[in-house]
């Protein structure tokens, strides 16, 4: 993967903070729009999100799930040229109290801190998305396609 892609798909990453979740629910596609936190190393995404949601219910441990980021759309903005990102994720439930769920609630804390309310309650759970492979597109005609191979080339910053 070129450089220039390289550096798309990290700010994409870093200047975002919604994204589209899809997940499957009872057999059937559902998609939700959630803040997110980066994880180390650009290696995937933490959403924080209720049990009585619906999209919770495709949230599964080790299951699958996809996210799309995408550059902000204005009026002065050709749709085809808009930067979009979609990975596929493998789901990691993190349990409360655990090193990892602490960590996880800093670090989203840290992006969200109105966020703190929501950690009180019971039904609001963390989850890794871990992205496995992905489709980075910079604009109508210039897709790239993101190998597992080629996530750990997001984490530095040179």
């Amino acid at each position: 993967m070129i450089k220039s892609t390289i550096n798309g798909i990290r700010e994409l990453i870093d200047e975002q903070r919604l994204l589209a979740l899809a997940v499957n629910v009872e057999g059937m596609p559902y998609a939700g729009l959630l803040p997110f936190a980066v994880l180390p190393g650009r290696s995937g995404v933490l959403i924080h999100a209720s049990e009585l949601s619906r999209h919770s219910k495709g949230l599964s441990d080790g299951g699958s799930a996809s996210v799309l980021l995408h550059e902000q759309y204005g009026p002065d903005k050709d749709p085809l040229q808009i930067k979009r990102l979609t990975f596929e994720c493998r789901v990691k439930p993190l349990e409360r109290k655990s090193k990892a769920w602490e960590d996880a609630r800093d670090s989203y804390m840290e992006r969200f801190p109105k966020s703190r309310i929501t950690f009180k309650l019971r039904d609001f759970t963390l989850y890794r998305l871990e992205f496995q492979r992905g489709l980075y597109v910079a604009g109508f005609g210039r897709a790239v396609d993101i190998e597992p191979e080629e996530i750990p080339l997001l984490a530095s910053d040179d």
